[in-house]
């Protein structure tokens, strides 16, 4: 995306080794309040852990960061459904419970809990508030505000909300303590799910209205407060100077912007120029053509802006054209093969991206979570026993690949197959126009893009589909109507990237669990409904050694890629930022990637 967003990333760093108390216990009711708790194995970090080693303690503060956004915002409330939010409130104005470390698969970290407790089967977790966290008006954070949270953001907030906090079977509050009882659900990440729950002021909130777009500014407990808001274009946060947290080891060497002002571009072309003009101060990037060409402007050539290119340890994720299989065209499978294999990576990728991204062949590309190219293990197989029919047998074997064309944009090899394919689910070209045998109704369906990258790509693949007779109208809309379509699946094809990470979790049946198909707003945009992919998200929620976790993320990705949901597009190795000479940042990155928290502006 050319957007600024902040999404997860790749695959390998070196975790600082320092012993930790493990968090799986000996005696099923054993437990102990504990700094920080790991999703698998124990922490890396102990107790006494002075920063994260992806920060620079030495940070210079100060400054200001403008950052440029594409798109357009109407909303200062990420938590909801309802309109475009400017989603930096999440982490910059609202904390949550816990923190992550960025160097871990899936480690959080004391942040307005100074600690939790929970047993050894993760049958509840217990929350107690730091004794010094206070919201940005002064209010100190109390166990009612995490109460308030924790039901606000069930009964109202986005659907992963629901979906996760739906399974506190109870609460009770001790002091400044918080517990949450878990009812015997078998899900070992509702601990550190709950962790990562944003905490929002009671007394701030009108809950009768909380599921409505407001512009109002939000008041958190973090490092920052919303200032100037310009619906639409601009939205101005200012450091709080009374912000509670700032001597935590959590947060040495980050927050070192006193301002960080966000505007908002509609078009491509004048978000590059702005960049160019150095209006914002830094650009992450993924298309390859303008990597290579849009950069060699005056201050490029300068010095004054450097591009960087990072390592990023996290899986690739899936970024492909969805097909809305709520849609009777695209119900069968075999006509979704055929339009996967009608695409042509290898000639759209050496005309407009320099060859320089590889082809996704897997839900979580670039690492040990893929099954790509991988035949599946013992323990694949024996959770996967159960549903004989969801796994291909070259999936299952790691011999399929995503189709190969000779790059000529004409293949007919490819041509043929597809048309065989397509024959088999009922349909036949006659007279150039692919056509059902028994309506002789003509193939035609509209892709809807919200770019104009978009539009390009979909353009060129609707010149592809042409030559097997399929009719394909690209439709461009507007980000609001864009988003709107998006979420209520009224769409025929999209495109869509669905990020990953080391340590996938809930959010999967957010993604293509059957029970999120029908439900406006999640992300199962394919209307995946297949019961092997709620049994393999249920066998990886529940694993509780790394190899059981590893085998049921590969025999899920066994099933989605069965399932032939989408047309599988493409990805960079590794992460691509340009940004003022200016604006400094640490010398390692973190696993996740880069993290804008951790940069400063070097002073005059």
């Amino acid at each position: 995306m050319a957007a600024l967003t902040r999404r997860n990333l790749l695959e390998t760093a070196a975790a600082v080794a320092v012993a930790a108390p493990l968090l799986r216990l000996p005696s099923a009711h054993a437990s102990a309040a504990r700094h920080a708790i790991a999703m698998h194995g124990a922490p890396a970090l102990g107790p006494d852990f002075k920063n994260f080693a992806y920060a620079n303690p030495q940070s210079p503060k100060g400054g200001r960061l403008t950052l440029g956004l594409l798109g357009t915002f109407d909303s200062l409330n990420p938590f909801i459904v309802r309109g475009l939010p400017v989603q930096q409130i999440r982490s910059y104005v609202v904390e949550s419970l816990l923190v992550r470390g960025q160097d871990e698969a899936f480690t959080l970290y004391a942040g307005l809990a100074e600690s939790i407790e929970t047993d050894a089967a993760r049958t509840y977790a217990t929350f107690t508030i730091h004794p010094n966290a206070h919201f940005s008006d002064g209010k100190p954070v109390t166990p009612d505000d995490v109460i308030f949270s924790w039901r606000v953001l069930q009964e109202k907030g986005r659907p992963n909300f629901r979906t996760y906090y739906s399974k506190v079977a109870k609460t009770d509050v001790q002091g400044r303590s918080v517990r949450f009882d878990f009812g015997g659900a078998p899900d070992r990440e509702l601990p550190l799910i709950l962790g990562l729950m944003p905490i929002l002021p009671r007394h701030a909130f009108d809950e009768a209205r909380f599921d409505e777009t407001t512009l109002a500014p939000i008041i958190g407990s973090g490092p920052y407060r919303v200032g100037e808001v310009r619906p639409g274009e601009r939205v101005t946060l200012t450091r709080n100077p009374d912000y509670w947290g700032r001597d935590l080891a959590i947060n040495r060497g980050f927050w070192n912007f006193d301002e960080i002002r966000i505007d908002f571009y509609r078009d491509a072309n004048t978000h590059m120029e702005a960049f160019a003009r150095g209006l914002y101060d830094v650009r992450p990037e993924n298309d390859p053509a303008r990597w290579e060409q849009a950069y060699d402007f005056a201050s490029a050539r300068d010095g004054q802006v450097i591009k960087d290119i990072l390592p990023n340890g996290q899986p690739k994720g899936m970024a492909g054209l969805v097909f809305n299989t709520r849609r009777p065209l695209f119900a069968d499978i075999r006509v979704r093969e055929a339009l996967t294999i009608l695409f042509d990576f290898e000639w759209i990728n050496r005309n407009f991206y320099f060859d320089l991204y590889r082809r996704t062949g897997s839900y979580f590309s670039g690492s040990d979570l893929s099954a790509f190219g991988r035949p599946a293990d013992a323990r694949e197989r024996a959770l996967l026993g159960a549903f004989p029919k969801a796994v291909r047998k070259d999936i299952l074997d790691g011999t399929w690949k995503p189709p190969q064309t000779d790059g000529s944009g004409r293949d007919r090899a490819h041509l043929a197959l597809a048309l065989k394919k397509l024959k088999e689910a009922g349909w036949v070209l006659t007279n150039g126009v692919l056509r059902n045998q028994k309506t002789q109704a003509a193939f035609t369906f509209e892709i809807l893009v919200a770019t104009k990258e978009q539009e390009r790509l979909a353009l060129t693949y609707a010149r592809d589909l042409a030559r097997a007779g399929i009719k394909t109208e690209v439709r461009i809309a507007d980000p609001v109507q864009f988003e709107a379509r998006r979420s209520n699946y009224d769409f025929d094809m999209l495109q869509y990237h669905w990020g990953a990470s080391l340590s996938p979790g809930n959010e999967q049946a957010f993604y293509w669990g059957s029970a999120s198909a029908d439900q406006a707003g999640t992300r199962n945009y394919m209307g995946a409904k297949e019961p092997a992919i709620d049994a393999m998200i249920a066998k990886l929620l529940a694993a509780e050694e790394r190899e059981d976790f590893v085998a049921a993320v590969r025999a899920l990705d066994r099933v989605l890629l069965s399932g032939f949901y989408v047309v599988p597009l493409f990805y960079l190795p590794d992460q691509w930022v340009a940004r003022q000479a200016a604006i400094k940042r640490p010398e390692k990155t973190s696993l996740n990637g880069y993290l804008f928290e951790t940069w400063w502006r070097q002073p005059a």
